[in-house]
């Protein structure tokens, strides 16, 4: 498949690197030397310089046969006429654009994108996807990481260990035993910055970052045998007032139970624009590194910080010095992935990267067949995809201990007549089941065929 991708940065390196390394064509314009410099160095791809909105630059890239245009650099404007450009002169069939602006996003002028207007098959918003990410944090309280699969009937569910979490040192393999009506796999585990996709002799140790498929309705359990019993924020503090702090912080003001938000932004004219928008929410203008400001915003009664301002660094600091004048949680919003291994020893509790989240739901989207949702963890190292069994799949009716699954894959939960499934050695998948795998990098077309189901592209 031949694909274009308009942007170096973040996003568009990732994007390229999935697709690259399952043997597509791609080809990755930027304006910027630099960025495309890191692409060549990086990456098996072609690389053009120029506004990926220009119709030369397009042709160049070879639009003209070109099966997918994804659209993101860092204009939304750039992105949209990408889109438009690639439809109206070349044809391409499937286009998609992140657009950040919530201007555009408005559910009355909807119809702006539609094949009329504007033809874009996708739009991303990192934006919406990030608040809905912070609300299902705020819902379970001690996760770093939640996604819901199978229309919420099944939980991908990422915990940091403490010291006196209860099962620390355990075999994987007795979780089953100690627990048996628990319906929980461990998929995925982060140990000093390194992925470790386990097996049933691994023992879980402190600091380790744990990612397991949960039946949802286990959740809240399970979170406590992971020793994580806290109760879900009534008091929070919001810093940064941008589109996400704004956002956020509107859909805290309509929760029930009613929850106490306040919110700091250093600019007076957005705090003033905030405070006139906002009914409940208490608006301070004032620097978050500013002890008295922290102290203003009640940080030390407070349950959850939550900093989404646009600088990395104003939102680690804020973090940590809330949680040294008391609050008791920190979230926060890390654009750049070298503040990564910082995360965990500065004691903040959750690290939300636009990045990955905005990678995963463009996988999602483009990842064809019988695929429903998509989710990347760590960057890409793996892939989490819910997906439904084809009546042609090899592994159909072969316990799983003999399905010869590739190194890593691990089925977490199968969805069969709309009951959760935890799989265990002497399950079978049937035709139909809706299937919740983990996938390293690298087997995707492994788990293609054992499946029979399209992990390819549009």
């Amino acid at each position: 498949m031949k694909v274009i991708v308009c942007g170096a940065g973040q996003v568009g390196f990732d994007i390229a690197r999935q697709l690259s390394s399952e043997d597509n064509d791609v080809t990755v314009i930027d304006d910027d030397t630099e960025r495309l410099r890191k692409v060549s160095d990086g990456l098996d791809v072609r690389t053009l310089q120029g506004f990926a909105s220009y119709p030369d630059i397009l042709q160049g890239a070879g639009a003209g046969s070109a099966d997918m245009l994804i659209a993101v650099t860092l204009s939304d404007e750039i992105n949209m006429v990408s889109c438009q450009v690639a439809h109206t002169l070349f044809n391409v069939p499937t286009k998609m654009a992140r657009v950040r602006h919530n201007a555009y996003l408005e559910p009355s002028w909807r119809h702006l994108f539609s094949r009329d207007h504007m033809p874009i098959d996708v739009i991303i918003s990192p934006e919406i996807e990030v608040v809905a990410a912070i609300d299902r944090l705020l819902e379970a309280p001690g996760a770093i990481d939640i996604i819901e699969f199978a229309d919420g009937k099944v939980s991908l569910v990422g915990m940091r260990l403490n010291q006196d979490c209860p099962i620390i040192n355990t075999p994987l393999r007795q979780l089953t035993e100690l627990f048996p009506d628990l319906n929980i796999t461990i998929v995925y585990i982060v140990r000093d910055d390194k992925a470790i996709f386990p097996r049933d002799m691994d023992q879980l140790l402190p600091r380790d970052e744990v990612y397991f498929v949960v039946d949802s309705d286990h959740v809240t359990r399970a979170r406590m045998i992971f020793g994580h019993e806290e109760r879900p924020a009534k008091r929070v503090v919001i810093v940064g007032g941008g589109g996400i702090g704004f956002q956020l912080a509107q859909g805290l003001e309509a929760r029930e139970p009613p929850i106490n938000v306040k919110l700091i932004e250093s600019k007076q004219s957005r705090a003033e624009f905030v405070a006139d928008q906002l009914d409940r929410t208490i608006v301070i203008c004032g620097d978050a590194l500013d002890s008295e400001i922290l102290e203003e915003a009640s940080v030390l009664t407070a349950e959850t910080i939550i900093a989404v301002s646009d600088d990395d660094e104003v939102n680690i600091l804020a973090s940590v010095l809330a949680k040294r004048h008391g609050c008791m949680r920190a979230v926060a919003l890390i654009n750049e992935t070298t503040y990564a291994p910082l995360i965990s020893p500065l004691g903040i509790d959750t690290a939300i990267s636009p990045r990955d989240i905005t990678v995963s739901r463009i996988l999602e989207h483009i990842r064809r067949g019988r695929i429903h949702s998509v989710h990347t963890l760590q960057g890409g190292t793996a892939e989490v995809i819910e997906a439904d069994a084809m009546e042609s799949a090899p592994v159909i009716g072969v316990p799983l201990k003999e399905a010869r699954l590739p190194t890593g894959v691990l089925v977490g939960a199968l969805v069969r007549n709309g009951l959760v499934i935890i799989p265990r050695g002497e399950t079978a998948i049937e035709k139909g089941d809706r299937v919740i795998v983990l996938a390293p990098h690298g087997t995707i077309k492994k788990v293609e065929k054992l499946f029979s189901v399209a992990f390819g592209y549009f």
